[in-house]
């Protein structure tokens, strides 16, 4: 089946998370895209009912894409501790719980993990592109890496204080914002959905 080209304008951005805002928006600036977040739009954020990454980004994309006619680019991320069999993962964000407190989140991931498990985790990312008529296309990328203890780094959002990429010895939340969209989960997924931009 042919893969479907995304057209020059406006694009929906289906996240209500500043952070991810920052981070997509930077990465389509080059292909000449008018970005709107489904904040900006007012747009409610769907219930997250899918049993993958690319079912939840699926379903938050056709959302936004059915309530603005527009094609709508989503994101469903999160971290996956392999001592806690991959958990939180699906629920990374509801683990930062109603105030999406990340901090509580951090320190739910450290207490859970078995004192003498290992410490290795890795981040998926999923990207959707979808229209309004339905179609989709979805992408996956993944980092592996390992827990730093106690949180480091003011940068970034979310896990990024304790996430620590293989072969570095910073945290996602120490590095610059740019250094660490060079090669992340979410680089890696995007690239991966090049050949569709305009």
């Amino acid at each position: 089946m042919t893969r479907r080209q995304l057209q020059p304008g406006r694009l929906v951005l289906a996240t209500h998370n500043p952070g991810k805002v920052i981070e997509l928006a930077e990465l389509l600036e080059p292909h000449g895209l008018e970005i709107v977040s489904a904040g900006d739009l007012g747009l409610p954020e769907p219930e997250e009912t899918g049993t993958t990454f690319i079912a939840n980004a699926e379903l938050k994309a056709l959302a936004a894409a059915t309530a603005s006619g527009l094609p709508a680019l989503a994101d469903d991320s999160g971290l996956c501790v392999d001592s806690l069999g991959g958990a939180p993962g699906l629920y990374s964000a509801r683990w930062a719980g109603p105030t999406k407190d990340f901090s509580i989140a951090m320190r739910r991931v450290r207490d859970e993990m078995p004192a003498t498990a290992p410490d290795t985790v890795h981040f998926i990312c999923a990207l959707t592109l979808a229209w309004p008529d339905g179609h989709t296309e979805s992408v996956e990328g993944r980092v592996d890496g390992r827990i730093a203890w106690p949180p480091r780094g003011a940068n970034g959002f979310g896990y990024d204080p304790i996430f620590m990429m293989d072969g570095q010895f910073r945290t996602y939340g120490e590095m610059l914002r740019a250094e660490k969209e060079s090669d992340n989960h979410r680089a890696r997924a995007f690239a991966k959905l090049l050949t569709l931009l305009p």
